[in-house]
Parts: C-alpha cells; structure tokens; sequence
C-alpha cells in the first residue's frame, strides 16, 4: 500500500475527495492511488525529471503542481502505450487506470481549480474484448460442492459454507468477507452485503445457503476471536481466530477447485461469480434486470455478458430448425 507521505499533496487531496465525498470504498481509493502513483513516476521519466532507471523506486512526492500543467493529452496516450508494450497490459487493465486518470484531472481542475486545462477531458475507454465469461457447468458446480463436502479438516463446514453462498448468491470475494452475523436474517432467508463502491444491497438465501450457513455456525468458534478487522461478529473467520482476509478465501477455493481437477489458471473466485450468474440466467428464467439487481450491477451492460447461451443450448436450437431433416 502507498503511504501518504510518499504523495504529492493534491494527490492526497483527491484520495480524501473520493473518500469523503464521493464514498468510494477503500480498495477503489487504494486502486486510484496506484493507478496515479504509476502515471506520475511515468510523467518524471518522461519529463526528464529524473535519472533513475528503476522504475519502481522512482518516488513522486516532489512531484510539483506546475510540471502537473504541463501535462496534455499526448502524454497521457504515451502512459496508455508504455502500459500496452511494456507491461502487456490488458484492454481492461487501462480501462481502469483511464478511469482513475479521468477522476483525478477532473477532480483538480473543477472542484480545486489547481489546473486550468484537464488533458483528460478528451481521453477516451480502450475499447474491450468482448469475451464470454468462463464458468463452471451445472455438474461441474455440483462436483466441485461434493469435493468440497468430503474434504476432512477441521474447517470443511466453513469451505462449504463458502463455496455455497459464491455458488448460489454470485457474490463478490469482498462482499463474503465483509459479512457479518448480524447482517444475516434467517427468518427472511436474507442477507445485506456492502458491495462496491459502499453501496449496501440485498442478498436472498436459498435453502441450500441457509443449511450450509447454519451447519457452520454450529461449529464456528465463540471463545477467544480478537478484536481485529471487528472481527467479533465476523461470519467468516480464519485459524487466527479473526475475520478471514481475502487471500484465505482465494487459498481455500483454489484448493478445492485443484482437488475437484479443475484448471485454476482458468477458473477462480471470480469466475464462481460469473458460474451463479450463467446458471441463474439459464436454469431460473432471471429477467436480465433481477439478475442486475442480484449482482449488484451498476450498468445493465455488465450484466448482459450473462444472456449468452450455452453451446448445448446453440446445438439444441439447430438441431430443433424444422429444416433440419430435409436432405
């Protein structure tokens, strides 16, 4: 994480505007700034400001406002380029740091005035890859929660408890690790998740999720939690006996991904996400707008990667064209 300290102070001043007034969660701040940390330290070897060859020990904190102005759109495109040629970045990788870029001009010029040209003004999306997202199939998902249920150690109903609610909700890693007890209504067989960009939504339970929710809360310790990461009422908790963290969950997936002898090059948390959307769309009858709802979409465009259909339902389709017996 970068520290303050190692900030220019109007890149502070942007990071405490997301944070405060445009309630962005920590990890979107975390993002804009290594997104702007790594366009600045660009922008001093580009300028000349600096002979150091290492990259990542250029430090940006001298970084003044006046070489800031200098800034135009050109330069901004030559980032976009040193990211593609040299870091082999993908289209959605600098879509990101385009965003960040964007916010970070914006903010400077309007809201504090520092500058009175925004090179970003005109700075436009790489356009992306439009691919198919990777998910498991209905016997593929139904052998990875038989795996996982088998498993014996000590937190096989926690792992299951985990890879059921990812399964069958389509949450986000965060989301699962935010979750806490109380958060949960058994009664209504719901639950509310902090989702991005600390907005709350509304998670519905099935009762596969309620029964591997309540089988680990049997089992899951009530003596001795610490009081990090408040973890007291954290509904996932790790060996330390504290709210999980993320890696732990990615960890415990990927392992009963490798023992169900799934390739986790190509599939993880992520893709267990897109797995409950595809077989909610395609199993459920989900109107595209409920499933945007479910996921926590804020663009109905993200969730529209999900009404594809499946190669044996494209197969099924042509084999069903009343043309397809005349020879």
């Amino acid at each position: 994480m970068i520290s303050p300290e190692n900030n220019p102070d109007f890149v502070n001043l942007f990071l405490d505007y997301s944070t405060t007034i445009l309630n962005k969660s920590p990890n979107t701040v975390k993002e804009y700034n290594y997104d702007i940390n790594m366009f600045l330290k660009f922008l001093k070897v580009r300028f000349h400001l600096t002979d150091e060859e290492d990259f990542s020990k250029i430090e940006v904190q001298d970084f003044s406002l006046d070489d800031l102005k200098k800034v135009e759109l050109k330069d901004i495109h030559a980032f976009l380029a040193y990211l593609t040629n040299v870091h082999h970045s993908k289209a959605s990788t600098r879509a990101r740091k385009v965003a960040s870029i964007r916010m970070f001009f914006k903010y400077l010029s309007q809201k504090e005035k520092l500058i009175e040209i925004n090179p970003a003004q005109n700075l436009e999306t790489p356009k992306l890859d439009k691919r198919l997202p990777k998910y498991l199939s209905l016997e593929d998902s139904k052998k990875l929660l038989s795996i996982t249920a088998n498993e014996e150690n000590r937190n096989e109903k926690r792992d299951y408890a985990i890879i059921t609610l990812f399964l069958n909700c389509g949450m986000r890693l965060s989301e699962l690790v935010g979750i806490n007890i109380p958060d949960i209504d058994f009664g209504e067989c719901k639950m509310t998740v902090i989702g991005k960009g600390n907005k709350e939504r509304t998670i519905y339970l099935n009762k596969a999720c309620i029964k591997a929710l309540n089988n680990y809360l049997e089992v899951r310790p009530k003596e001795n939690i610490k009081s990090t990461k408040n973890s007291k009422n954290a509904l996932f908790l790790s060996e330390r006996l504290e709210r999980i963290s993320n890696r732990t969950v990615q960890h415990i997936v990927d392992r009963e991904l490798r023992r169900a002898g799934f390739d986790t090059k190509k599939y993880s948390v992520h893709k267990l996400r897109h797995t409950a959307a595809t077989l909610m769309y395609q199993y459920g009858n989900v109107d595209v707008r409920a499933l945007q709802e479910l996921l926590g979409h804020e663009s109905i465009a993200t969730t529209q990667i999900y009404t594809h259909v499946s190669h044996e339902q494209a197969r099924d389709a042509v084999e069903k064209n009343p043309l397809a017996d005349i020879e």
